[in-house]
């Protein structure tokens, strides 16, 4: 297979694929890092509670949305109790789906928390 080329600045490079380590590496983020160092380990798992139940919340409007249209027999049929028990599903599969990882809400909230929490206990001691 042939190497691919771009001319850039007159010169050719070749253009090639990141190597699997370069993909899989996690980033670094410095901010978070350096947040963690200020807030109690007691307040860090408060935010990764309140975090997860924030995602969890914004998952059962989003499966309680997607099965609002649902009729038919089973456990989706359209009977005057599907409504309850079909909340009380969607309720259990949001927080679920949230503890085993969600999709992505709870980190980005976790460290909006930590770095706002930081950002205020640092603003707290500069100011004593």
């Amino acid at each position: 297979m042939a190497t691919s080329f771009i001319d850039s600045y007159h010169g050719r490079v070749a253009l090639s694929m990141p190597t699997a380590a370069a993909v899989t590496a996690p980033r670094t983020d410095l901010d978070l890092a350096a947040a963690l160092t200020k807030v109690s380990p007691k307040a860090q798992a408060r935010a990764k509670a309140t975090a997860t139940d924030f995602e969890a919340m914004f998952l059962n409007s989003m499966f309680s949305q997607m099965t609002s249209g649902m009729k038919g027999e089973g456990p989706f049929g359209d009977t005057p109790g599907t409504g309850v028990w079909r909340s009380m599903l969607t309720e259990q599969y949001s927080k679920n789906f949230a503890k085993a990882g969600g999709v992505g809400i709870s980190n980005d909230v976790f460290r909006t928390l930590i770095l706002q929490q930081a950002g205020s206990s640092s603003g707290a001691n500069g100011k004593a």
